[in-house]
């Protein structure tokens, strides 16, 4: 390329605005394992790092849904789910579209602020914990009893309230630990799993979340039971990818 050409090329990388650098970057392609959790994740980041500035305009749903590489109803799932949370409002009419608020949700009264470091050292935890019990339970010749209660928990937790939904899911995840046979891993999964809830209570319990947790516990529920351990190990990782997802967007 000659200098005239190198020198119109770097003009015109100049003249791209840094927002829409910043968005190009924000939102790629997410792990389609969890495609409902990483687009709420990816919008929340461009919002929370001013990427967007109160009452700019996302882009359309369609060109997330190419961006991100999910389909429109998940980008349209993400987009209500942020809506409800007070994050995004959603207009009607010629100049209508998806919008950031004017005003972003004040963290709640009592709230500890909490780093990446902290975030990320409990989330590993959990996946060095809960995956390696999810294998090893599947591993295990269960006894009748512990099938038994093994699949009441995951009924409990895809039957709860709201306001009881943290509480059955953390009984669910210490029965997997305690299927795993190691009795000293149940007060480690506890402790681990108080850090979380802890985390998690400071952001919204989004109900599409909900439904594709249930559909996750019932994977590795059904994989401990059938004896595969892969399965459960997989199941168990993408569950935990999921959660680690949407704390990071909130709480970052």
């Amino acid at each position: 390329m000659s200098a005239a050409g190198r020198g119109e090329a770097t003009r015109e990388m100049s003249e791209v605005p840094e927002p829409q650098q910043a968005s190009e970057a924000l939102l790629r392609p997410v792990r389609p394992g969890n495609a409902f959790e990483d687009t709420v994740g990816r919008l929340l980041q461009t919002i929370r790092l001013g990427v967007l500035a109160p009452g700019d305009s996302l882009p359309p749903e369609r060109e997330l849904a190419a961006r991100l590489g999910v389909s429109r109803d998940t980008v349209r799932e993400a987009i209500k789910s942020l809506a409800d949370a007070g994050y995004l409002v959603s207009r009607r009419g010629r100049y209508g579209g998806t919008f950031l608020a004017e005003e972003l949700p004040a963290p709640t009264d009592g709230v500890v602020r909490v780093d990446r470091a902290e975030i990320d050292d409990a989330l590993r935890l959990r996946e060095i914990l809960e995956v390696g019990a999810a294998r090893m339970a599947a591993t295990r010749t269960l006894t009748a009893a512990e099938r038994d209660e093994l699949w009441s928990r995951l009924l409990d937790v895809r039957n709860a309230a709201a306001d009881d939904y943290r509480r059955l899911d953390s009984r669910l995840h210490l029965a997997i630990a305690e299927a795993a046979g190691s009795p000293s891993l149940v007060p480690l999964v506890a402790e681990n799993r108080m850090r979380l809830n802890a985390l998690l209570d400071q952001i919204p319990l989004l109900r599409r979340n909900i439904v594709h947790s249930d559909e996750q516990h019932e994977a590795i529920v059904i994989a401990i039971l059938a004896g595969d351990p892969d399965a459960a190990a997989g199941a168990m990782h993408a569950h935990v990818a999921g959660s680690a997802a949407l704390l990071h967007g909130f709480l970052d």
